[in-house]
């Protein structure tokens, strides 16, 4: 008996379904540890922040909560929490054409804090991709609060 090409189509999906299953399952895995690492399209690494305050005075914040920054941080980092930003702009740089680094501990939240700040009109603010644990894994300073 002949099939037509709906029904070999149909068949095939029929008889393939599981692995059909897997394979989206595992994209969208894929998708969200890219995410859930701080991945930010519009993000830098450990290297290019260090470099962005070396030559273009940079300045960095931590977006840690107080108890987290205390526990160890990126030398010479700012402590502002996300919760606060707004409210404490008046600590960010004057010049807002300044890039503004934003660091947390795996990056999840320095991509909102970077949104939040582009709306306060600081054009160059950019997540650190990978947050402190990239900072470290990179080998930069990491100092405790005394």
């Amino acid at each position: 008996m002949a099939y037509s090409l709906v029904e070999c189509n149909v068949k095939f999906i029929i008889d393939n379904l599981a692995l059909i299953a897997i394979a989206l399952v595992s994209g969208g895995m894929l998708l969200w540890t890219s995410f859930a690492r701080g991945g930010s399209p519009g993000g830098v690494s450990a290297a290019e922040a260090v470099r962005l305050m070396n030559r273009e005075k940079g300045v960095l914040i931590d977006v840690c909560e107080p108890g987290e920054h205390a526990a160890g941080h990126c030398t010479g980092a700012r402590n502002i929490p996300l919760d606060q930003l707004e409210k404490r702009a008046a600590e960010l740089p004057k010049n807002k054409q300044l890039p503004v680094l934003l660091m947390c501990q795996t990056g999840a939240r320095s991509g909102r804090a970077a949104a939040t700040l582009r709306k306060l009109g600081y054009e160059r603010a950019l997540p650190v991709n990978g947050g402190l644990r990239a900072w470290r894994e990179a080998g930069l300073p990491v100092e405790k609060a005394a």
